[in-house]
């Protein structure tokens, strides 16, 4: 799109631009889609979440509420994950994303999708440190988070194998581990044994 394509879909969205909006559906879409079908959702559920989000987005740009500490792709992600796992906790539903999470401290893959929540501290201090790992680091556990096969990982990463993605994943979920247990603000959610 244009040098800072974040900006420019913030605001496209604010201006009703159709190309924005095609190009945020068409990019997006799609991950949204495997977050909901993958927790108790139905193709209704995708396009009624979707849509919700990119109204509250456009909410908060309007009225200058928005600043991306993230990409754009990630803070629509989160926007609809939150309104999904409100859907799901009204109609009792609830699928594995719901699950109340006692402690992060082994952050296993499972966890790893149950942190991803803006709503609460845990993710801030996961998004504090998720952001100062390198770019390559967050682009591998972003397309994790996603729930991206680690061959596609590896395509999109340009490795030459599954192992090598596997292997980038681990250490790059290790560093983040150390990073946030050594946080001093961690120690009100988690117990170092």
């Amino acid at each position: 799109m244009l040098q800072n394509p974040d900006e420019a879909i913030l605001e496209g969205i604010l201006h009703g631009d159709e190309k924005v909006l095609k190009y945020v559906y068409n990019e997006y879409y799609h991950t949204i889609r495997n977050l909901i079908t993958r927790n108790s959702g139905s193709e209704l559920d995708v396009e009624d979440v979707f849509q919700d989000a990119m109204v509250i987005i456009y909410e908060k740009v309007r009225d200058k509420e928005l600043v991306l500490e993230c990409s754009f792709k990630t803070f629509l992600y989160s926007v609809c994950r939150n309104l999904w796992l409100q859907r799901l906790e009204k109609t009792r539903s609830s699928g594995r994303i719901v699950d109340d999470i006692e402690n992060i401290i082994d952050l296993s893959d499972e966890l790893m999708f149950e942190i991803y929540n803006e709503e609460n501290e845990k993710y801030r201090l996961f998004q504090h440190h998720f952001l100062r790992l390198s770019k390559d680091c967050r682009k591998v556990l972003l397309l994790f988070l996603n729930k991206t096969a680690l061959k596609e990982i590896a395509e999109v990463m340009g490795y030459k194998t599954e192992k090598y993605a596997k292997t980038r994943k681990f250490l790059c979920k290790e560093n983040l581990k150390k990073r946030i247990l050594n946080d001093t603000r961690s120690k009100k959610f988690y117990i170092n044994e």
